[in-house]
């Protein structure tokens, strides 16, 4: 299997700008790996890198959109500093997009931006929740019509430690293996499941598909252990980026990380052809969301 991994020289935030390698790359499912960009604590955040910091029961720690703080321990100052760090991550990583993909500055959506201070290799969860399993990413109870999700993440471990990923074969070839197995959508079901507020909105046929191959390969321990994939170690004080919901990928070991989500429209990507979407439809023949005003 070719890599998948595109390293990228640069260790400024500021004068990174666009390639169209680089673009064409990330849109076919590849990460995008800059070893030298690091995100630089300030004095004091060095003492926010400890499981503590994290309310119990809460899984990560997230700065909401409006400035909000939620599933951070301590009082009132240690909060604000937790927020402060989290939020100039932001600011970097929507810079950093804006100029490494100028088209997206003009139509991405912000998401929540995520700390994760605990060990990925101590979570107990169920096969599907499990991230140390390849998989695509896809939202159970947030159907969201071929909308892309575009991650940057950051390694802040301060002990030197890598984020080991693995990382999987293109997503046609995910697709090729795991579609005929898939089961098939049913309109009825899709709206009983939003009219049970088990879905926010209706799950299109994409949704039931992704989510289809999401399932597919967690639950696959063949799959699992044989197929393509490579182990990629991201260093402590590096960047990725990737379109999660198209890089196939499982998160092995690792600690203290940040990560900012990002929401694309479907068809603004620079090709729409090289889409989760645009590959689906054009394997089932037909098109799997509904037009605008249906």
């Amino acid at each position: 299997m070719q890599s998948q991994i595109v390293e990228v020289e640069g260790g400024d935030w500021r004068e990174l700008s666009s390639g169209a390698g680089w673009t064409a790359a990330v849109e076919a499912g590849k990460v995008l790996y800059f070893p030298s960009l690091g995100f630089e604590l300030r004095p004091g955040e060095r003492a926010l890198l400890r499981p503590e910091i994290r309310d119990p029961k809460s899984r990560n720690i997230s700065l909401n959109v409006d400035g909000t703080l939620k599933g951070a321990a301590g009082d009132e100052a240690t909060q604000r500093q937790v927020a402060e760090m989290i939020g100039r991550f932001r600011e970097q990583a929507v810079s950093l997009i804006t100029r490494l993909f100028p088209q997206y500055a003009q139509v991405m959506r912000l998401a929540p931006t995520s700390y994760r201070p605990m060990q990925v290799e101590t979570r107990a969860q169920s096969w599907r929740a499990d991230d140390r399993r390849m998989h695509v990413d896809a939202f159970p109870s947030r159907p969201n019509h071929g909308e892309r999700i575009l991650r940057v993440f950051a390694n802040v471990n301060p002990e030197g430690a890598p984020r080991v990923w693995r990382v999987g074969e293109p997503f046609e070839d995910v697709a090729r293996k795991f579609l005929p197995r898939a089961k098939p959508y049913v309109r009825w079901q899709a709206r009983a499941l939003r009219a049970l507020h088990v879905t926010k909105s209706l799950r299109s046929e994409y949704d039931h598909l992704m989510l289809q191959l999401h399932d597919g390969m967690k639950g696959d321990p063949a799959y699992q252990q044989d197929a393509p994939q490579e182990r990629v170690e991201f260093a402590a004080g590096s960047t990725w980026i990737c379109f999660s919901d198209q890089a196939v990928h499982a998160v092995m070991s690792g600690q203290y990380m940040l990560e900012q989500t990002l929401f694309l429209p479907p068809g603004t990507e620079y090709d729409p052809d090289a889409s989760p979407l645009a590959i689906l439809t054009r394997m089932k023949g037909h098109a799997l969301v509904d037009s605008p005003g249906r």
